[in-house]
């Protein structure tokens, strides 16, 4: 399995981000050719680090890597980063990790 982990700190306008992210990205993003699994997180997050920027954390669940990197090289995939540039116009406002995973 894989996933694309995207931490979004918190945005300027909450409500805007909200809606945008729910009724725009969300629904667009769950076209992904080999998408398994979309999950975010509930309010608060809370971190043991001090980090408090952290406002939503979406993952993406694809069977491999290699299916990560088709699925946004597709034009859903093409789209989905232009509208995640809506949402984070800067890279400093989000973190995104591709990776594998193992069960230990």
């Amino acid at each position: 399995m894989a996933r694309m982990i995207a931490i979004y700190k918190t945005p300027e306008d909450k409500e805007a981000f909200d809606k945008h992210y729910l009724e725009v990205h969300i629904p667009l993003a769950k076209k992904l050719p080999g998408l398994i699994k979309y999950d975010v997180s509930l309010n608060p997050i809370m971190s043991t680090t001090g980090h408090s920027e952290t406002y939503l954390i979406g993952t993406l669940h694809f069977e491999t890597l290699d299916a990560i990197k088709e699925a946004f090289a597709s034009e859903t995939g093409k789209a989905c980063a232009a509208d995640r540039k809506i949402l984070a116009p800067d890279n400093d406002k989000i973190q995104i990790y591709l990776f594998d995973i193992k069960e230990v």
